[in-house]
């Protein structure tokens, strides 16, 4: 059953392909939102997991998935998309606040990596961390992403950037070979 579930989350993963632009060049916010669509999916996946008494092999492989995919989402923003847009909207404060939000996600994600399913509180600090990143989501996607949209920011070619990074993060992390050979073999 595991493996069932693990190859549905990847199929997610999958399906959710990177949004491109006419030119086939990704677009940095639809990109980034298309990650935020896909971990919300993961966490919902993992609520109902918790709420079927799911063995704890099952949850703890999707919680893995979603702390790998929440680090290499943070760490393609921190390095490209924020200061591209710090320079670039009104507001750069919103940028200061984000990368704040994302020391407080990355030290929950931590916690979680370095704990067991069978520990009591392992459940309630994915939970929180969904409940965190769904609020963080929502600050992005309705302050920061329409003044970066506003200011111009080269999103096209910020998405290609974005995209080689989270590509070269994910091999380095292990992730996304195994969809691309799935996908080869259909």
């Amino acid at each position: 059953m595991a493996t069932a579930k693990k190859a549905a989350a990847k199929k997610s993963t999958r399906s959710r392909a990177t949004p491109a632009s006419k030119t086939g060049t990704p677009d940095a916010i639809k990109l980034l939102t298309a990650d935020h669509r896909e971990v919300k999916a993961l966490f919902q996946q993992y609520q109902e997991m918790v709420d079927h008494e799911a063995e704890d092999q099952e949850k703890q492989e999707i919680a893995e998935q979603i702390c790998l995919m929440l680090t290499v989402h943070a760490q393609i923003e921190e390095e490209l998309f924020y200061p591209a847009a710090k320079e670039a909207i009104k507001e750069p404060d919103l940028v200061n606040e984000a990368n704040v939000e994302h020391a407080s996600a990355k030290d929950l994600i931590a916690q979680i990596q370095e704990s067991d399913p069978s520990d009591e509180m392992y459940d309630a600090k994915v939970k929180v961390l969904g409940e965190y990143i769904d609020h963080h989501v929502k600050e992005e996607e309705s302050e920061l992403f329409p003044q970066a949209r506003k200011a111009k920011v080269d999103l096209a070619g910020l998405g290609e950037q974005l995209n080689e990074r989270k590509q070269a993060l994910m091999a380095e992390m292990g992730l996304g070979m195994e969809e691309e050979e799935e996908a080869a073999a259909e």
